[in-house]
């Protein structure tokens, strides 16, 4: 028992002692004076050698492991085994003695036996839940004083439980449970770790009066994971918990993490439908072990996607990123979560053909993310070259980069716009697919029957929720400063989706892009769910905020912007979709160029480029991209 530490060497001696006071306490208290007396030498002889015994038993059945102040029903049922294996081997021992060659009688009884078998639980346990309850009562003095603040959990008992647990353990701090509010009607009328379930999810407003003119004054709600489903309209709790002046805070699933730890409830948190049921297990067998490449990866999605593969195991990890700040935060943020990944940052732009073919040789990447583009649809429209500059050439020198470099795939972020586009944006990014599905067709001519070729898909969605330049972030700037909330038009209609989702999706079309075998799919488009008419998308902000559309903040209707269309399309009216038996996605078969007419469209293009001649660029567009119908201005 060298490799013990002292703390396990004091709770052996306790346990040991124990076993010894409950032999004692059960002799002194079974027998009378003269018998005692009787049984004193055989006592003598037989303690130390139990004593020794004892501190085996307990030593196998791990009792010195257990943390006191964590003592649980199953460190209890443990000391039962090991009291229940010291009294039988007492039974055992009886019968031993109880042969007339040895001491001719009982020298305990059944009785007695019994009676130190309950006496030995006792010692044991009573210790232990003797020492958990003064840690919780320090606890329950510490938590209560003047900066905890008087806290309604709100979700079901057993998600109240893991917060009340937290607190008790010192792992959450500076709140104080006071009631609970359960949308379940079978906990109506329990406590929870001696917190009272106050009522249901309408009973907010009740309960919080109630308990203020009993002199607590409730300042924070905290809401399970169980408030957070669509069905208990979670935006209530939280417009009417701001109404009362209350800060909001959620308690986390705790699937992919074992910290407990409160976090503020996001506005997107609560404007969305059910995510897709993601395989996780499916996405850390795809990464781990493997070289990552994310271009764009200080960008809001390239730097998720960029967490995903540290989360699922990527053994290393570069991050390509043309903004000097956008690229020391990720890695800075990266560094914090102690990944095990070796993380290479490297500053570059992606129209650096002959830097990002020798970056990508030199790191030689299993799976190359490309998230690098311009995507801002008025913005684009003005600086047409540099968004066919960025998202046509330099999407190509990724493709190229990453073929060349011998990586098993490549995953280029796209979007819906790119379905019978209207936008500098939709074409460019449809005419970078169109590369990627050429050139992915060719390495499997090329390829044949006898080799695995590099796989080159394009994953398409729609607008991200909290993404850099959503009308998320922008409504809540807009309300933050007094109004007006700013929206184009009444009957704007677009598809959001969150950024976790829409980045372990993507990683999930890459997964299944490399096993699909012949059944090949270039262009795979994310389930985004109902779309959301963005004059609702604001009002719902708004009073999410505590406040009233029309009184409160005002909404203002600007106008359509240029290459913006009312309603998004996730489909052309020529693409077959096909479902691939992954929740979220389904696949896209768009009509298919040849390489040899991509590239002279690309040549065209950069000579176009070179000139200046915007006339001619557009004209290659609506040729590559029959459906666009833009005009130079």
């Amino acid at each position: 028992m060298k490799y013990l530490t002292p703390r396990q060497y004091l709770i052996m001696l306790h346990d040991v002692l124990a076993a010894m006071a409950a032999i004692l306490v059960t002799f002194a208290m079974r027998f009378d004076t003269a018998q005692l007396a009787a049984k004193t030498e055989g006592l003598k002889l037989f303690l130390p050698a139990f004593a020794v015994f004892a501190a085996a038993v307990f030593f196998a059945f791990k009792l010195h492991q257990s943390k006191w102040r964590f003592t649980s029903v199953p460190d209890l049922f443990n000391i039962v085994r090991a009291s229940t294996v010291l009294a039988v081997s007492l039974v055992a021992l009886d019968y031993v003695l109880l042969s007339p060659n040895v001491y001719g009688e009982f020298f305990f009884g059944k009785i007695t036996i019994v009676l130190y078998w309950v006496l030995q639980m006792f010692f044991l346990g009573g210790g232990r839940i003797t020492y958990r309850y003064l840690h919780y009562a320090r606890t329950l003095q510490r938590v209560r004083v003047a900066d905890a603040a008087p806290t309604i959990v709100i979700g079901r008992t057993a998600d109240a439980e893991v917060l009340i647990r937290a607190i008790e353990s010192g792992a959450v701090k500076k709140i104080w449970p006071v009631g609970i509010l359960s949308p379940s009607p079978s906990d109506r009328g329990q406590s929870i770790r001696s917190i009272p379930v106050l009522g249901d999810l309408a009973d907010l407003e009740r309960v919080a009066a109630d308990l203020a003119s009993r002199g607590t004054h409730v300042t924070r709600v905290v809401m399970a994971p169980s408030a957070m489903t669509p069905e208990v309209k979670p935006e209530s709790i939280l417009m009417r918990a701001r109404r009362l002046d209350m800060t909001v805070s959620q308690l986390p699933s705790l699937e992919g993490g074992p910290a407990v730890q409160l976090l503020p409830v996001s506005v997107e948190d609560l404007l969305l439908r059910p995510s897709a049921k993601i395989d996780y297990q499916r996405l850390r067998d795809y990464v781990k072990g493997k070289a990552v490449v994310v271009t764009g990866g200080g960008g809001s999605i390239g730097s998720e996607i960029c967490e995903r593969a540290i989360a699922f195991g990527a053994a290393r990890l570069m991050i390509l990123e043309n903004s000097e700040p956008a690229l020391h935060a990720i890695t800075e943020r990266l560094k914090t979560e102690l990944a095990e990944a070796e993380i290479v940052d490297r500053i570059a732009d992606i129209r650096d053909r002959a830097r990002i073919m020798r970056l990508i040789a030199e790191f030689k990447p299993d799976i190359v993310f490309h998230a690098a583009a311009l995507k801002h649809v008025p913005l684009l429209e003005r600086d047409w070259d540099e968004g066919v500059k960025t998202n046509v050439l330099g999407s190509v020198n990724v493709a190229d980069a990453a073929a060349a470099a011998g990586a098993a795939a490549m995953v280029m972020i796209s979007t819906d716009k790119a379905i019978e586009p209207v936008s500098v944006l939709g074409a460019t990014k449809r005419m970078a697919e169109m590369y990627c599905d050429a050139l992915d067709a060719d390495l499997k001519r090329r390829a044949g029957d006898s080799d695995k070729p590099m796989r080159l898909i394009s994953v398409r969605f729609g607008n991200v929720l909290a993404s850099n330049g959503s009308v998320v972030p922008k409504f809540k700037a807009q309300i933050e400063a007094g109004g007006p909330v700013t929206v184009t038009h009444p009957d704007m209609v677009r598809y959001f989706m969150t950024i976790r989702e829409a980045c372990d999706l993507v990683i999930t079309a890459a997964s299944h892009a490399e096993s699909d075998g012949d059944k090949r799919a270039s262009v795979y488009v994310l389930n985004m769910g109902q779309p959301v008419k963005i004059v609702d998308l604001a009002e719902r902000i708004i009073r999410l905020s505590g406040l009233e559309p029309g009184r409160d903040i005002q909404i203002a209707f600007t106008g359509i912007r240029p290459g913006e269309r009312l309603h998004e399309i996730l489909f052309s009216s020529a693409e077959e979709m096909a479902e691939i038996g992954l929740p979220g996605i389904v696949a896209a078969k768009p009509v298919q160029a040849s390489l040899d007419d991509v590239r002279q469209w690309l040549a065209t293009v950069e000579q176009a480029l070179a000139r200046n001649e915007r006339e001619a660029i557009y004209a290659v567009l609506r040729d590559a991209v029959p459906e666009f119908r833009g005009e130079a201005a």
